[in-house]
């Protein structure tokens, strides 16, 4: 009996010592019907449109002169405060798997004392992208081929009166990407969509003559080769709600060594501009509407880089999808 008793108090003060555990149970995940997108600043999206349908999403920023360069041979990555540029996807579907279509750019600049001869035209994009893979949840991304030709349609040379209206590059050239995209959910059950992009470009030699985006002087007569490029471009989206979007791009470009060979009053002229590297963060918050209709604003933030000026550009974007 006596044992018996003590088993029974024992038991009930190991009862009393054991915390007792509620059951945690997992946040509930948000459905990816109740998440709008109008997509992160700079890193394009890995699918396609429907058949049919059309996307349009006009850009407003601070912008560059298309492959200027400075005084001292540096490729310029950074707009002057009084640069204004401006892009515009306008895309459609051609088949469920295929869209296409251009990417006009247009410029308006204030430097050394003067504007540019209003609203600069600068190169047109020609743009296709070819869905490979199809987003599955848990086991793979959507992915993409990308292709873009550069298609020189915007004044870079003979701006010996006008130095402020080159917009162009003179230059066509051909970029290949590969585009991926994929969703997952964070621990709160929120969703945050990835993208990553890798892209390569090469262009072509371009005739230049007198003043030029290229830095050369007035009585120059030669060509330019700009050098190639790459591009990798990591970007997150969060779902805060469903119409808001916290995103950020986290990017990485190079661009090889641009030369530039010709003549120049009767004497030999040669300049290489030298290999330049930047990081770039894109941090921009989204509000969208509706499930076809959005706005991004944000900054292109070049922290660091090698022949590269630090820069904050500001960015706001317009996005409608039908």
């Amino acid at each position: 009996m006596y044992s018996t008793i003590r088993a029974a108090v024992m038991a009930a003060a190991c009862a009393a010592a054991t915390p007792a555990f509620a059951t945690v149970e997992a946040p509930e995940r948000q459905s990816p019907d109740d998440a709008w997108w109008t997509g992160p600043l700079l890193a394009s999206g890995a699918s396609t449109l429907p058949k049919g349908h059309i996307l349009f999403e006009p850009y407003l920023y601070g912008a560059k002169p298309y492959g200027s360069f400075d005084a001292s041979g540096k490729r310029r990555s950074a707009p002057d405060a009084d640069n204004i540029g401006s892009s515009a996807y306008m895309l459609y579907g051609v088949t469920d798997a295929l869209t296409a279509g251009f990417i006009p750019h247009l410029g308006y600049r204030r430097a050394g004392g003067g504007w540019s001869q209003g609203l600069g035209i600068g190169d047109l994009t020609a743009q296709a992208q070819y869905r490979l893979m199809q987003y599955e949840e848990g086991k793979r991304p959507t992915v993409s081929l990308m292709l873009q030709e550069n298609l020189p349609i915007g004044r870079h040379d003979r701006l010996d009166d006008r130095p402020n209206d080159g917009f162009g590059s003179g230059a066509y050239a051909t970029t290949v990407g590969l585009n991926s995209q994929y969703v997952w959910w964070a621990p709160n059950g929120r969703i945050v969509r990835t993208r990553l992009n890798a892209q390569y470009t090469r262009s072509d030699n371009t005739r230049v003559r007198g003043a030029s985006v290229y830095g050369t002087p007035k009585g120059f007569a030669g060509k330019a080769q700009p050098g190639d490029s790459v591009l990798v471009d990591l970007a997150f989206e969060y779902s805060i709600t469903r119409n808001w979007v916290a995103a950020l791009d986290l990017g990485w470009q190079r661009d090889a060594s641009t030369k530039v060979t010709g003549m120049l009053r009767g004497s030999a002229f040669e300049r290489r501009y030298p290999v330049s590297k930047a990081l770039i963060l894109a941090p921009a918050v989204e509000y969208n509407f509706n499930s076809r209709v959005g706005v991004i604003v944000g900054a292109r933030i070049v922290p660091a880089g090698r022949n590269t000026t630090a820069s904050v550009t500001p960015a706001i974007a317009f996005n409608y999808v039908r």
